[in-house]
């Protein structure tokens, strides 16, 4: 048994763990659980993880959830893979900046104007969010003309920043804009996300869409 077991549905965000996990280069135990079935429901699942929610890790006994929180741990871990800037770097601010925006304010505008929950000019000033074009426009100005966020090469911070713009893109969820095209395109084609694509969309249940 690896001492690296990744539970994830292949049409969750799992898909963000699973190509960090194929970037790391470590093997890995993959558990999918099935949501007709009730699986992140079950006590020993709870028990886990008792949002009832995918994706987790489990290295060594530690238990990880929410993905941002899983990346940057998993580049940590590993650091011979290059994912993150040395602790006391000082990229190490702008790279957190960024991983943990796509996990506030980006997530945050998704789901608000999924549920046409557009926020009033004085609700902005209390939503750590403001509004889906706040949003926008900063991760706009942070990639445009750029191939990295952080430095000269790539981290889990574009990892998760990419996810976010292709799947946003793809769905209709986020405005496409020549910016996030540019920066996402080159990254959707490292080898570790195609190898992530591959094995994620052929554990899609049959009748099912993959994502685009």
């Amino acid at each position: 048994m690896s001492d690296l077991v990744f539970y994830t549905h292949p049409m969750s965000r799992g898909r963000i763990v699973r190509w960090m996990l194929e970037e790391i280069g470590q093997a890995y135990e993959t558990r999918v659980l099935h949501w007709e079935t009730a699986d992140t429901r079950s006590a020993d699942y709870l028990a886990i993880n008792p949002m009832g929610k995918v994706p987790t890790i489990v290295h060594d006994g530690v238990i990880v959830t929410e993905c941002a929180a899983i990346c940057a741990y998993l580049a940590d871990a590993f650091p011979e893979a290059g994912l993150a800037p040395p602790a006391h770097c000082p990229l190490r601010g702008p790279y957190y900046r960024w991983l943990f925006f796509g996990a506030g304010p980006i997530e945050q505008a998704v789901a608000s104007q999924a549920l046409n929950l557009e926020p009033t000019p004085e609700q902005r000033t209390s939503l750590g969010f403001g509004c889906m074009t706040d949003v926008l426009n900063a991760v706009e100005a942070a990639v445009r003309d750029r191939v990295y966020l952080v430095g000269d090469r790539f981290t889990a911070a574009d990892l998760y920043l990419v996810s976010h713009l292709s799947w946003g893109m793809s769905f209709g969820t986020i405005e496409k804009r020549p910016a996030f095209e540019a920066y996402v395109a080159p990254h959707l084609q490292r080898p570790a996300n195609l190898r992530a694509d591959e094995i994620d969309n052929a554990l899609i249940p049959a009748g099912a869409q993959p994502p685009a």
